[in-house]
């Protein structure tokens, strides 16, 4: 059998060896010349014909596309389709119009403002308001009188937690409105945590790098990579707003007043078993937690990830005439396994060992 061998400094270039980037349609100016039944024709300039379908122009069906996109007049267009067979390209004017207003509530986030939103629906778990003509959750845990009767139409003071334009959703509370703490008091509060204290808080925020937590008047960040032992996507994989939990404080800047918490160093170290129970040259059954570019990541021990390369992926899949995906189960060799550092690199060969 061929023998495998990793050196830590091949193995650290499989693990960095990789980005990524990601393109939107293009913005465009149009003037609308004219409707048909499908909605409103816009003359872009191209030499092609360009058409916004009514559901593109409005979100309430009373407003009519006529009203919406005046004739004559020149607006701002998101293309959302190449053309097609009969030469036609489709535009968006709502979702330009969205993409503003998106803007505008990260603003109004950034600078913690307080906004009034419209209630627009009472549904279980919160309330649905509207937001600039965007509609946004508000859980009932941020809520701050959860026994008042709200209806329709009402007005109600928010604050805005977290905002996902791509998931079109954002979450609000009317409980931070009354809930902030004196500068004062957040001093005095900073000056009472300690590094390896372990406190209760509220999850407030979520964001792409991690959550939020309220630890009793000052938000602390409890990043993505300390969430869990396991590998999760985001952190709402494994969080919800207004969810209670016990974190630990792993390290304060003072010069900041930043505080990092920790939720799985209050779990068992998945690792300190593995070191016993993982021998390296020994055949195990994990599941595929992640692919890159450079190969797969194979959960082979509860908590624990292995480095499968592409070029063994690839072997493995030729050899079994399959593309393996996320959550497919696999059986490999363990080639290098170094507990300190936590790496461990997998082989769908056998390992040669040396012998003792």
């Amino acid at each position: 059998m061929e023998k495998q061998n990793y050196s830590d400094e091949e193995f650290e270039s499989l693990l960095g060896s990789y980005d990524y980037t990601f393109k939107r349609g293009d913005l465009v100016k149009g003037t609308v010349c004219g409707y048909d039944s499908e909605g409103a024709i816009v003359d872009i300039g191209a030499k092609t014909s360009a058409s916004v379908p009514v559901k593109e122009a409005v979100s309430d069906k009373s407003i009519s596309i006529e009203s919406a996109l005046e004739k004559g007049k020149e607006y701002e267009f998101l293309i959302i389709s190449d053309e097609d067979i009969d030469g036609k390209m489709l535009l968006s004017s709502l979702k330009v119009q969205q993409a503003y207003t998106w803007q505008e509530l990260e603003k109004l986030k950034a600078a913690d403002e307080t906004i009034l939103g419209e209630i627009s629906a009472i549904v279980k778990g919160g309330l649905i308001v509207d937001i600039l003509g965007l509609k946004g959750f508000v859980p009932s845990s941020q809520i701050k009188n959860k026994e008042q009767d709200f209806s329709i139409g009402e007005k109600i003071e928010l604050k805005i937690l977290t905002l996902d334009c791509q998931q079109n959703s954002f979450v609000l509370s009317n409980k931070k409105v009354y809930s902030e703490v004196s500068e004062e008091e957040k001093a005095n509060i900073f000056s009472q945590i300690e590094v390896g204290q372990v406190l209760k808080g509220d999850v407030v925020r979520i964001t792409d790098f991690g959550a939020f937590v309220d630890i009793g008047g000052i938000d602390g960040l409890l990043p993505l990579s300390q969430i869990s032992w396991k590998w999760i996507d985001h952190p709402s994989d494994r969080l919800k707003i207004g969810e209670k939990i016990e974190v630990e404080v792993i390290s304060i800047d003072h010069d900041k007043s930043r505080i990092s918490l920790s939720l799985k160093n209050l779990e068992e170290d998945p690792w300190i078993a593995a070191e016993k129970e993982i021998k390296e040259g020994e055949l195990r059954e994990g599941v595929i937690t992640r692919i890159k570019s450079f190969g797969a990541f194979v959960e082979i021990y509860a908590g624990v990830e292995a480095l499968l390369p592409q070029n063994e992926l690839a072997a493995y899949d030729n050899e079994h005439s399959t593309i393996s995906k996320v959550g497919d189960k696999i059986k490999t060799y363990v080639v290098k396994f170094n507990p300190q550092d936590r790496r461990i690199a997998l082989s769908v060969k056998q390992p040669e060992l040396a012998s003792v």
